[in-house]
């Protein structure tokens, strides 16, 4: 076997190479001995590794950190973390090893199946073993180019290897921290179409006879992450024959980025196809057998679809049959009385078997573990390693996104406790201190300790899930509002309009105030925004002051009064420069506000205004909310919003006349910036929310709004429409997106994908 000291190609190594080349580099070179198609690639060794520690003298500085180190003390093991990993990434790689892998890294881009971008993996001798997987425990580097790209991917490579979660888990399975060498493998990137996981077993019910796949447009990330409901393919592994297939729509997909991946919408015409032939997932299939065969172990197998052919990623054992007992869903002989005669609080998918019953503990973020105490049901929306610490202390895990392949899964069975994934409900419905019990073969959670066992598919409650970017909902009618919230569970209105309520009146406001009307106008309403405001209590309630242009205020009872005749309504006589010039209908709609926040309790309520021109007008517009004293309120806030190009061009000086935040309306920001009015069918293709100026001006509000820390939400339809613009905003730090009901689902599932590829 031809290899040097720093480096091994893929084709020339095997299982017995592990200690050299680590358990994702011996999978893969198995891979390639039984046949199938696996990316070109070559591993820098764990040699290479344990010379650049020597090198640099690292071991004595990791032993002294490491030494005495309580994996439950979160804090101390991030710092400790931090020291080493600063301390790997500032020292000198020697000279003759970054030649190797800069000589391996052309070498592999001349292979006629091989580009010049790469993959960037790490291969820890622990990594990939049948006693365990450590999961997502150490960090991967994709769409690498250049050799001297390469040589830094690997020292972020083996920097990962003393990342808090990796030295965790080894405390946990007593592995030898000091002894821990990383290989890490280098492979050609494949542009996936479609991607996946297989499992040469249903790992969620510990059946051996059915094979199980997952797949997606795309990267396989969105598999991994849970972010999406991939397809789900089941087919009977004695005769390869398909007995189920759960086809789901996919709006977006994650494609290849700059060393990061980035979201792409999938074309609607696509949306809803099968991701893979009846033909393909049969060939699948039958390699997923052949490597469970060949390793005499179940496998869990990532493949990639791409040029009309099946890639092999990288191959692992399914580490967690051996935890639980086979159960098979609804056998109703072995359900309780209790369980049958009970409708579950949610439904997800069965992830890891068991049944257990305690307190929740609701966790938006890994530094939020040091709450979860033993016994405590972990309930979060998606693990990270980062939990791992928690996730050893929990009776059960329940997520709201994943599927059998998230981490959250992995490691639960690993484990060996029951979880529940991809119940898109459970950190809303639930709350902290609530007694549940997890049903981790069924995957559903039922309220209270229950005499626990396998029951019947119950009806599922309202689909919702938390993200840090927080997703609000753009309404109008006042009696779709607790609807909507039990539905979809945004977290809050991000834009409520005046204008549905008003025009629901059948009358123009100054002619009820003329006929001596004007305590019927506050008084009705004040009724429609306490609609909003208590359907969704405590959650924020955006108002937004009337914006009707002259020829929709015309359109009501008595309007031909009161309105001018205009050319052109959009930019004309609207918004904050009527509130000026007509103060009493403004006054009028502040005094409905104060009604609602003050004597009908619901503080809940704030205020934006909208098309403001000038700064000036927004400074006087805010004399008139001093003036009627809900500034003073320390609950109230005032936002703006930010739809006119000066209010980009000038947003440090809007920011700063007193406003606690801005909400970017795209759909007349883009108009106004391009010109291009998005209703006229001649201006097809250029009315568009993706174009340079648009971007540029929505990202230097957000990022003006962040200098001052003040909320800066989108309520236009790019997030919702566009992938790479919600991508784009989240990126950039933007609070909230406001979206169209229909869509608080889907957006919600992206901007969780975006987040975790951005937090990882």
């Amino acid at each position: 076997m031809a290899k040097t000291i720093n480096i091994a190609w893929l084709e020339e190594v095997d299982k017995n190479d592990v200690v050299l080349v680590g358990g994702k580099g011996a999978n893969l070179g198995e891979m390639i001995q039984a046949g199938l198609n696996v990316p070109p690639g070559f591993t820098v060794t764990t040699q290479a590794h344990a010379q650049f520690l020597k090198a640099n003298e690292l071991a004595t500085y990791i032993e002294a950190q490491l030494t005495d180190l309580d994996p439950e003390d979160t804090k101390l093991l991030e710092e400790r973390s931090q020291l080493i990993r600063e301390k790997i990434l500032t020292a000198q790689i020697p000279r003759e090893l970054a030649h190797d892998i800069q000589e391996a890294y052309n070498q592999l881009t001349l292979r006629p199946s091989a580009g010049l971008e790469v993959a960037v993996r790490s291969s820890a001798v622990a990594e990939d073993l049948t006693e365990n997987s450590m999961a997502g425990s150490q960090e991967s580097f994709l769409n690498i180019s250049g050799a001297d790209e390469v040589v830094e991917a690997v020292r972020q490579a083996w920097a990962s290897l003393y990342n808090a979660r990796a030295i965790y888990y080894r405390l946990v399975f007593k592995i030898d921290q000091l002894n821990s060498l990383m290989a890490v493998t280098v492979q050609a990137m494949v542009v996936a179409e479609v991607s996946g996981v297989a499992f040469s077993v249903d790992p969620s019910h510990n059946d051996k006879s059915l094979i199980t796949i997952e797949a997606a447009f795309g990267l396989g990330e969105v598999v991994a992450w849970g972010c999406l409901n991939p397809d789900r393919y089941i087919l009977t592994k004695a005769d390869l024959k398909l007995i189920s297939k759960q086809v789901s729509k996919q709006e977006w997909q994650i494609s290849r980025g700059d060393h990061r991946a980035k979201h792409i919408a999938v074309a609607p015409e696509h949306q809803s196809d099968q991701k893979l032939t009846d033909e393909v997932i049969v060939e699948l299939a039958k390699q997923v057998v052949a490597l469970e065969n060949h390793f005499q172990l179940p496998q869990d197998v990532e493949w990639a679809w791409a040029r009309g052919q099946l890639y092999y990623l990288q191959t692992r054992p399914v580490t967690t049959l051996k935890k639980n007992i086979p159960v098979k869903v609804g056998d109703k002989t072995a359900q309780s009385k209790a369980t049958r005669k009970t409708l579950p609080l949610l439904e997800g998918q069965a992830a890891s078997l068991g049944l257990k019953s305690g307190p929740v503990r609701i966790l938006h973020q890994a530094d939020q573990i040091d709450k979860l105490q033993p016994g405590d049901i972990l309930v979060t929306e998606l693990t990270s390693p980062n939990f791992v610490p928690a996730m050893k202390r929990a009776a059960a895990i329940i997520t709201n996104m994943g599927g059998l392949n998230s981490h959250a899964a992995i490691v639960a069975r690993e484990i060996g406790i029951p979880a529940v994934v991809g119940t898109t409900t459970a950190t809303h419905f639930l709350e902290d201190g609530q007694v549940v019990t997890v049903d981790g073969v069924n995957g559903l959670v039922y309220k209270g300790k229950l005499d626990l066992s396998p029951r019947e598919v119950a009806e599922t409650p309202p689909q919702s899930r938390k993200t840090a970017t927080n997703i609000y909902v753009n309404l109008a009618e006042p009696t779709l509002a607790a609807e909507v919230f039990k539905k979809h569970r945004p977290d809050g209105i991000g834009l409520l309009r005046a204008e549905f309520m008003i025009a629901g009146l059948g009358e123009h406001p100054k002619a009820m105030i003329k006929r001596g009307a004007r305590a019927e106008y506050v008084t009705k309403l004040a009724d429609g925004i306490e609609q909003f405001a208590k359907a969704f209590h405590p959650h924020p309630v955006v108002y937004r002051s009337s914006d009707f242009k002259t020829n929709e205020y015309r359109s009501l009872k008595g309007g031909d009064e009161f309105e001018p005749h205009e050319e052109n309504p959009m930019i004309g006589y609207r918004g904050a420069l009527r509130y000026l010039k007509d103060p009493d209908l403004f006054k009028a709609e502040l005094e409905a506000l104060r009604e609602v926040r003050g004597r009908r309790g619901f503080d809940n309520v704030y205020l934006m205004i909208p098309f403001v021109r000038t700064v000036d007008q927004l400074k006087e517009v805010k004399k008139m909310v001093d003036e009627s004293g809900l500034t003073a309120e320390p609950t109230f806030k005032l936002w703006m919003m930010v739809e006119v190009p000066s209010n980009v061009i000038m947003i440090d000086e809007f920011l700063d006349a007193g406003i606690d935040g801005v909400s970017i309306g795209t759909n007349d920001l883009t108009q106004l910036t391009l010109g291009a009015d998005r209703d006229n069918g001649e201006l097809e293709g250029i009315f568009d929310e993706r174009d340079e100026a648009v971007i540029r001006s929505v990202e230097k509000v957000i990022r003006a709004a962040n200098a001052r820390h003040k909320t800066c939400s989108i309520c236009g339809q790019a997030p919702s429409t566009y992938p790479e613009f919600a991508e784009m905003a989240i990126k950039a730090g933007v609070t909230s997106l406001s979206v169209n009901p229909d869509a608080i689902d889907s957006v919600r599932k992206l901007a969780a994908s975006i987040e975790k590829n951005i937090h990882g």
